[in-house]
């Protein structure tokens, strides 16, 4: 079938992109506003601490209730009160003076922000066919870089003009502006006022294969060994990206001596260039099926490549020269990326539509348990060491292991009804 035009779907993947970056933004606000507000409520460490294990409690649960929440309700509800969840949320951390209050406010944050990649993976299933949906995941998903990058920009801009409770406002009001834009806009593919038939039989091509009647229960994903291997690749694999996101900093430091100002460009650099990463990784499976080969081949060899791009991070530690350093690290970045965008749509490709929000929030509660697990597990190395050689080490070799457990548990990708 020849491809036709994309306005409508094009514009719903700006849509999903714009929300991951909002959510992405959102969840750094209070840790760039420490240091202030610090200073101005008298936290301790051990309050900080309840805060911060508030929200990571809430985000880890919330996957569990999320995806069956959006796979009953729609996408264009469903995600609509996710969004005004969070940012109202967000926003209501301005009025909070405890360390209990705050930590109220961070529960819902990441109570509403858990809903955001369930919903974005299963509205990229409903509008894109196969051969687009990890393309364009790696596009929605660089989002999540790009408001790494945004965010100290606009949080410490706001903060330093209007006082630290605005930039908790202002960056919650961005959610819901972007409610207004998606209730305006977002309908399913099916009756979608815009939609053109040329474009609606180009979405659904091939529906045929990866639609399906049944009515897939949350439990009835343990039934199949596709869940076990998705759920265990992302426990073992996502820690090494909030390692990244999280250490990188400390890590210039230590190893380079530079400070938060001067480590600016150095992270601007990484976060970049793993944008580019998660887009590129997606385009190669997308360009492969696209030229013929299966969705099986596709997949695994944009998840190889991936894997490959990774393995020098090994040898970081050992680097002297700083820019080096940072390109390296950004290249390991890349490749997490691109693996994601894969790994994330081989839930599309295994599950049918109405299982799809459910899958991605059940793999995404182990990815987070597994993050959880590793903070600690971290710290424990550095603690004990003083080095970060194991930690890179294992941080390069755990893509090629996921490789191999995708190769062996799920010998062919393909729909499990």
């Amino acid at each position: 079938m020849k491809e036709k035009a994309g306005s409508i779907r094009y514009s719903i993947l700006f849509l999903l992109f714009f929300a991951t970056t909002i959510n992405y933004i959102d969840r750094q606000v209070i840790g760039i506003l420490k240091p202030y507000i610090e200073s101005d409520l008298g936290w301790s460490e051990f309050d900080y601490g309840l805060i911060v294990t508030a929200f990571q409690v809430a985000y880890a649960a919330g996957l569990l209730i999320t995806g069956v929440v959006i796979d009953k309700f729609g996408t264009r509800i469903g995600y609509a009160v996710a969004v005004a969840i969070w940012s109202i949320a967000g926003a209501l951390h301005a009025a909070a003076r405890s360390a209990f209050s705050f930590a109220l406010a961070r529960f819902f944050l990441g109570l509403g922000e858990s809903a955001n990649f369930p919903a974005a993976i299963k509205t990229v299933a409903e509008w894109f066919p196969r051969r687009e949906r990890a393309h364009a995941t790696g596009w929605f998903n660089s989002g999540s870089t790009i408001g790494a990058i945004a965010a100290p920009v606009i949080v410490t801009g706001i903060t330093v003009t209007m006082g630290w409770q605005w930039a908790f406002i202002i960056t919650g009001a961005l959610g819901l502006i972007w409610i207004f834009c998606w209730l305006l806009f977002y309908y399913p593919p099916a009756n979608h006022p815009r939609l053109s038939e040329a474009e609606r039989e180009y979405i659904v091509q091939d529906s045929n294969v990866t639609d399906s009647t049944s009515n897939v229960k949350w439990t009835d994903l343990f039934r199949h060994r596709q869940t076990y291997a998705l759920c265990a690749t992302r426990f073992i694999s996502d820690w090494v990206w909030w390692f990244f996101l999280f250490w990188t900093p400390d890590f210039l430091h230590k190893m380079h001596g530079i400070n938060l100002k001067e480590a600016m460009l150095p992270l601007i650099i990484i976060y970049g260039v793993a944008s580019l990463g998660g887009i590129g990784g997606g385009w190669i499976s997308s360009y492969l099926i696209g030229k013929g080969r299966s969705v099986d081949y596709s997949r695994k060899f944009a998840i190889l490549i991936s894997a490959v791009v990774v393995l020098p991070i090994m040898f970081v530690p050992q680097i002297n020269n700083l820019w080096l350093t940072v390109v390296m690290i950004a290249v390991g970045c890349a490749g997490h990326c691109g693996w994601a965008a894969n790994m994330f749509t081989m839930i599309s490709d295994i599950y049918p539509k109405n299982a799809v929000g459910s899958m991605t929030g059940l793999a995404g509660f182990t990815a987070a348990a597994g993050g959880a697990l590793s903070a600690s597990f971290v710290g424990y190395i550095l603690e004990a060491t003083g080095s970060y050689f194991l930690i890179f080490a294992i941080a390069s070799s755990v893509y090629v292991i996921n490789w191999l457990v995708i190769k062996i548990f799920i010998p062919e990708i393909k729909p499990i009804c």
